[in-house]
C-alpha cells in the first residue's frame, strides 16, 4: 500500500502542515519512526519524540503548540488518537480484501450455503447445514460445525473450532485457536466417587460487532444460551462457561475466567487474570481489577473492584497500604509488650 499525505489527510479531514506529496506505505510508532511511516501524538509524554522522529508524518492535535521545528509533515486533527485509529482500519480493510475464493484442499458440505466474496482457506471443513453470510473470510484449519451461522463480513483466523449449532453475528473477529461452543463443564457425582457427564445441548450466540480474542474458549449451554451480546471485546485466554451472558460492549482482559450462569451488566470492564464464581449477576459498568475474585453479586451500576475477595476500590487499596505495614506495627507491639513487661516487673 501507497498513499501520499494529501490522501491521507483528505480520509482523516485533516489540516497539512508541511509537504502533502511524500509517499507513505507504512504505520510506525513514534519512538520508532522511518521515513516513508505515518503515526501520532496523542499521550503527551510522547511529546519529545515529534521532534527527532524520522517518519515522513504525524498525526497531532489541531491545538498542539510547538516549541521547536520539526522534521516532518503535521497533519492537524481534532482527536489523532481516533484519526489514527480510523486510519489503522482503512488498512486493515484493505488487507482483508485480497482474500477471495475457496482455496483447495477445503471441504464444504453440499447442504452449507455459502454467500458472495467469501473466503475460505485451505484444510477448512464447513459441516452439513452451515450458512455464511456474504464477505465473510474463513481462515486455513478452521473447523465449522453442522448447522453453525456466520453473519456478514464475520473474520475468522486459522485453528478456529466452532461447534454445531452456534451462531455468530455480522462483523466479529474469531482469533486463531478460539473454541466457540465447547461443552460446559458438567458433572453430576456419584455414589462411587466418580463422575457422570451431564449433556451440554444448548448453544453459543455471538451478537454483532463481538471481538473473540486468541485462545479464547466459550462454552455452549447445558440448555439454553450461552450468549455474548453486541460489541462484547474478549481477550486472548478468555474463558467463559456454560449458560454464561455478558451484557453489550463488555470488555474482558486476558485469562479472566467467568463460572457457570452468571451475568455481565453492559459496558463492564474485568481485568487480567480476574476470576468471577458461577450464578452471579454483575450490574452495568461494573469495573473489576486484574487478579481480583468476585465471590458475590453487585447490584449497583457503576462501581469499581478490587481484591480477592473483592472489596470497593477505594477499601481494598487502604487495605493494601495497611498491609504493607504488617511487619513495622508488629515490630512496634513486640517492643511495646517488652516494654510493659519491664514496667510491671519493677512495680
Amino acid at each position: 500500500m501507497k498513499f501520499t499525505i494529501s490522501q491521507i489527510a483528505s480520509l482523516i479531514q485533516a489540516d497539512i502542515e508541511g509537504d502533502a506529496q511524500r509517499d507513505i506505505f507504512q504505520l510506525t510508532p513514534i519512538e520508532a519512526g522511518q521515513p516513508g511511516g505515518i503515526t501520532f501524538l496523542a499521550n503527551p509524554k510522547y511529546t519529545p519524540h515529534l521532534y527527532t522522529t524520522q517518519a515522513s508524518a504525524v498525526i497531532v492535535s489541531r491545538d498542539l503548540v510547538l516549541q521547536q521545528p520539526v522534521n516532518t509533515t503535521l497533519l492537524r486533527v481534532d482527536n489523532p488518537y481516533e484519526a489514527f485509529t480510523h486510519l489503522l482500519e482503512t488498512a486493515s480493510e484493505m488487507m482483508k480484501r485480497g482474500r477471495s475464493g475457496i482455496e483447495q484442499p477445503a471441504f464444504i458440505a453440499d447442504s452449507a450455503k455459502v454467500g458472495k466474496d467469501v473466503y475460505v482457506g485451505a484444510f477448512a471443513y464447513i459441516s452439513a447445514n452451515v450458512t455464511i453470510g456474504d464477505g465473510v473470510k474463513i481462515y486455513p484449519n478452521t473447523f465449522i460445525g453442522e448447522g453453525v451461522v456466520i453473519g456478514d463480513n464475520t473474520l475468522i483466523y486459522p485453528n478456529v473450532s466452532i461447534y454445531y449449532a452456534t451462531q455468530i453475528g455480522a462483523n466479529c473477529i474469531i482469533h486463531a485457536g478460539a473454541s466457540i461452543g465447547s461443552d460446559g463443564f458438567g458433572f453430576a457425582p456419584k455414589e462411587d466417587g466418580s463422575y457422570r457427564k451431564i449433556p451440554q445441548l444448548g448453544q453459543v450466540v455471538l451478537q454483532d460487532h463481538v471481538e473473540v480474542g486468541a485462545n479464547t474458549v466459550i462454552d455452549r449451554a447445558t440448555m439454553g444460551t450461552t450468549l455474548i451480546q453486541e460489541g462484547v471485546k474478549l481477550d486472548n485466554l478468555v474463558q467463559l462457561a456454560h449458560n454464561v451472558e455478558i451484557g453489550a460492549h463488555t470488555v474482558i482482559a486476558a485469562q479472566a475466567g467467568i463460572a457457570g450462569s452468571t451475568k455481565l451488566g453492559r459496558n463492564c470492564m474485568v481485568g487480567g487474570q480476574a476470576g468471577i464464581v458461577g450464578h452471579l449477576t454483575l450490574a452495568d459498568q461494573t469495573k473489576i481489577d486484574a487478579q481480583s475474585g468476585v465471590n458475590r453479586s453487585i447490584d449497583t451500576p457503576g462501581l469499581a473492584f478490587r481484591g480477592s475477595p473483592i472489596q470497593a476500590h477505594r477499601d481494598q487499596l487502604r487495605s493494601e497500604v495497611m498491609f504493607r505495614k504488617l511487619a513495622d506495627m508488629h515490630m512496634r507491639l513486640h517492643d511495646l509488650e517488652l516494654r510493659m513487661k519491664e514496667l510491671t516487673e519493677s512495680t
